[in-house]
Order: structure tokens, then C-alpha cells, then sequence
């Protein structure tokens, strides 16, 4: 009887320090609305979502860097759209959320819907909002179409009403007087508060797009199979089809997707043939100009068609170069391993250039572009 005795003394005392093993899963429907201790406060000023819908990872990154300075402008805690590919990818998996959130107030669209959704947005008092003139002919339809029907889908969200409002994303003061936070708590936009191209004075927000450790230690893996300690450049080849034929007539134009990275946003220069689809005389021109530079013999590749390995190796055969192509299971692999790159040669129109650009620019690395670069 005293070893029972001694026994539950014991284990009275270790009760506090033992983690919680209940999860919001394990509730009964009766207590699913609830918030317990450990979900995060809700923020009185309110919240913003939306979706990244918008063509593929690199116009996504410009459309969130935007959003996240809107967030910040009108004061809304951020909840951080998953990214969409085929699928809805967490925030998380791609990026470090701390370090987000070092720049302003975010939660990831995951944890908002578990743990705060429930009770603060919850289903039946829905509304989603579409920039536009209210009674237009252009209804708000919020889940029409791919991606933006799967996106809200992935999250579990049916919209029970929607509304058209016209205000500018610009206008933060106009905005705040439109959605003020004690009446629409949650705004749930069909698509990023921001223009594309991103606007100059974003940019320099990148440095708080911090790869997560997952990608950080698989590129990282990559970099010293490949290349041990040795310096490398890295380049980037738009010559698929498809950029072939969005290059097509763009010669003359002032601005075209990435282009204000290299030419400017004022305006004032010109897009040539060269800086969207470049000849392979004027790849091997710049390339041979950065290896003469720098007297690296590591070349990465990272293209969505051709790595031109044979080609290159070929022409810089006296300074005994060696190209290197991975095409890693995912995009952002490529990304990451450039950033890192001593020198980096990229496509000026590219969005997927102007991701590996910024991180640069940052980080105080040297970037040149095919057709603009000397």
C-alpha cells in the first residue's frame, strides 16, 4: 500500500511538467469553437488575407512583398497565404516565419483557421471582397476559376457573402476609413493588395524572405557536393517555349514583367530582344566576360528548358570550366543555390531572376543580364 502511496505522490508532482497531449483534433464538436490558452491572442486592429493567384512563384513573391507593406501600412495582422502551386504549400515550408515577422505582425493562414477561425471567423459570417464598382457588371466571384477556387478551398473557406469595394490599395488612409477593424475584422481579399512589377521602395523588404531551413540545408547539401569550398557562378536560361513566345514583340517596350529590376522604374530604357530571349552568342559573350572576371570554373545552371552544358563547356574550354545542372525536385531549390552564387547572371524580364536579384542586392553580391550587362 505505501509503494501505491509514494507512487501517486510522485506523479502528482511530475503532472505539471508533462507537455499537453491533447490537440484541437481530439476536441468533440461541441468544443471546436473554443480558443484555449495556447492559441494566440487576437489582435483587436484586425487582419488581412489573400490570395497569391497570381502566375507562377516569382510574380507570387512580388505580389507578397507587396502585401506585406500593405499589411504593415493600414495596420492589419498579415495572415500569410500559402503559396500555390498544384497545391496549397505552407508559408512555413518554404520560408522562416520569425523572420517575417520581424518586419510586422503576421500568422500563418493554417493556424489563423485552426485556432482562430473558429470562434472569430467563423463559418456563416464569411465576406470576401473584389477590387471594383459595386452593381458592375463584374461581380465578385472570389472562387471562380484556378487557382483562386482551389486556394480558398485548400484552406476550407466558403465565402457567405461577397462585396466589390474601390479603393486603391495606395490610399492606406482611404482604406482604413472603409474597413475599419471593430466592424470588418477579417478582410479576405480575392487577390495581393499590390502591383506588379512590385514597387521600387518593396524591394528591399526581401531581406525579411529568409529561406526556412529545410530549403537552407538542402542547398546548402548541394553546394558542397558540388562545388566543396570553391567559388561558383550561377546563371539563369529562360529558353522554353513558352518565354520564346512572350518574348516575341516586347522589343521597344519600356516595361514587361521583371524588366524594371535592371532597366528602371522610371521608365526611360528600352526592352531589347537580347534581354528577353538572348542568343546563345550573347550567353556565351557574358559568360566568358564574368569567368574572365572572377577566374571561376564552377558554372550552375538552373533553366526551365536547356542548360546549354555542351555548348559552354565548348567555348570556355581554355579556362577549364565546369558546368553543373541539378533541376532539383523544386524550383526554389535553384533559387536558393543562386543567391549563394559568387557572381549571378540572370534574365532581366524574369520574375525568377528578380527573386535571386533582390536576395543579392541585399547581401551586397554582383548581378549582370543577359543582353544589358557589358
Amino acid at each position: 500500500m505505501l509503494i501505491f502511496v509514494y507512487l501517486g505522490v510522485i506523479l502528482v508532482q511530475l503532472l505539471p511538467l508533462l507537455p499537453s497531449v491533447v490537440s484541437t483534433d481530439d476536441l468533440s464538436p461541441g468544443h471546436g469553437s473554443e480558443v484555449t490558452s495556447n492559441d494566440p491572442e487576437w489582435d483587436e486592429r484586425g487582419y488581412i488575407l489573400f490570395c497569391l493567384c497570381m502566375g507562377r512563384f516569382g510574380n507570387q513573391a512580388e505580389h507578397f512583398l507587396g502585401g506585406l507593406a500593405f499589411a504593415k501600412a493600414v495596420d492589419r495582422t498579415l495572415i500569410l497565404p500559402p503559396w500555390r502551386t498544384y497545391k496549397n504549400v505552407p508559408f512555413g515550408e518554404w520560408f522562416d516565419v520569425a523572420k517575417v515577422g520581424e518586419y510586422h505582425r503576421v500568422i500563418t493562414a493554417e493556424d489563423f483557421m485552426e485556432r482562430l477561425a473558429p470562434k472569430y471567423w467563423p463559418k456563416g459570417n464569411r465576406t470576401g471582397y473584389c477590387f471594383g464598382y459595386q452593381g458592375s457588371n463584374n461581380p465578385c466571384k472570389m472562387k471562380e476559376g484556378n487557382p483562386f477556387g482551389p486556394f480558398w478551398d485548400g484552406l476550407g473557406v466558403d465565402f457567405d457573402q461577397t462585396v466589390s469595394y474601390h479603393v486603391m490599395y495606395t490610399d492606406h488612409a482611404g482604406w482604413r476609413k472603409r474597413f475599419p477593424a471593430d466592424k470588418e475584422p477579417v478582410v479576405a481579399l480575392k487577390g495581393a493588395p499590390a502591383p506588379y512589377p512590385m514597387a521600387k521602395d518593396t524591394v528591399p523588404l526581401q531581406k525579411y524572405l529568409q529561406w526556412s531551413s529545410v530549403i537552407e540545408g538542402e542547398a546548402q547539401s548541394h553546394i558542397t557536393k558540388l562545388f566543396g569550398d570553391d567559388p561558383f557562378i550561377g546563371i539563369h536560361l529562360r529558353n522554353g517555349v513558352d518565354w520564346s513566345n512572350a518574348c516575341k514583340n516586347v522589343e521597344g517596350e519600356s516595361k514587361f514583367m521583371a524588366s524594371p529590376q535592371c532597366l528602371g522604374y522610371e521608365g526611360k530604357n528600352q526592352i531589347s530582344a537580347e534581354m528577353c530571349f538572348p542568343s546563345d552568342n550573347e550567353i556565351l559573350r557574358i559568360l566568358k566576360h564574368v569567368v574572365q572576371l572572377s577566374d571561376i570554373h564552377h558554372i550552375y545552371v538552373a533553366t526551365d528548358k536547356n542548360p546549354m552544358k555542351k555548348e559552354i563547356e565548348t567555348h570556355l574550354s581554355q579556362y577549364q570550366v565546369k558546368v553543373h545542372h541539378l533541376d532539383p525536385w523544386l524550383p526554389q531549390i535553384d533559387l536558393a543555390i543562386l543567391g549563394k552564387s559568387d557572381y549571378f547572371i540572370g534574365n532581366c524580364i524574369s520574375s525568377f531572376t528578380a527573386f535571386v536579384a533582390r536576395e543579392r542586392l541585399v547581401t551586397g553580391k554582383p548581378t549582370f543580364y543577359w543582353g544589358y550587362s557589358s
